[in-house]
């Protein structure tokens, strides 16, 4: 279930940094510092993916790269804005749902732990008691082999009221 969920958070947060692309362009369009700056991240970020491209595929990497016009720079600039916003929302997202899920297994964790001392004390009262009961039945063990059974029973002074009506008859 959940990962059905993030794929549709996930092609939300795409279809919500459109918006936002399209916000930076025309910031871009309206603000010549920021174009600037945009563009130089553009012009930086294509140098480094046409070096790592050009290493991959054996290529000489000594050759001179030529800068992109300005307005696909500014188009390359805010796609990369935009695709950043999407994965440090996805990021945060991540991170969240960790942090969720590592405080629901630490509150399971804590109710394993009270159920698991809760037993534990449980089964202390029960030696205890088993043990005041040991010490009950070894009490009228040596009971029953001073008086014997009949003592413990008062058995003997029944009989004798017995003996002493069959005697009277």
């Amino acid at each position: 279930m959940v990962l059905p969920l993030l794929k549709l958070g996930t092609l939300a947060l795409k279809t919500l940094s459109k918006p936002v692309a399209a916000r930076l362009k025309k910031q871009a369009a309206y603000a010549p510092r920021f174009r600037e700056f945009i563009v130089a991240i553009a012009q930086a970020n294509h140098r480094i993916t046409t070096r790592m491209q050009r290493r991959i595929y054996s290529h000489a990497t000594d050759a001179a790269i030529r800068p992109l016009d300005e307005e696909k720079a500014v188009q390359a600039a805010v796609d990369l804005m935009g695709e950043l916003f999407v994965f440090t929302v996805a990021g945060a997202v991540l991170i969240f749902e960790v942090q969720r899920s590592s405080r629901s297994e630490a509150k399971k964790e804590e109710a394993r732990r009270k159920d698991l001392e809760a037993m534990k004390q449980r089964n202390e009262e029960l030696a205890t008691q088993v043990e005041l009961l040991r010490h009950k039945l070894e009490e009228l063990e040596q009971l029953a082999k001073r008086q014997g059974l009949s003592g413990i029973f008062k058995l003997k002074p029944a009989n004798m009221e017995g003996e002493k009506l069959a005697k009277a008859a």
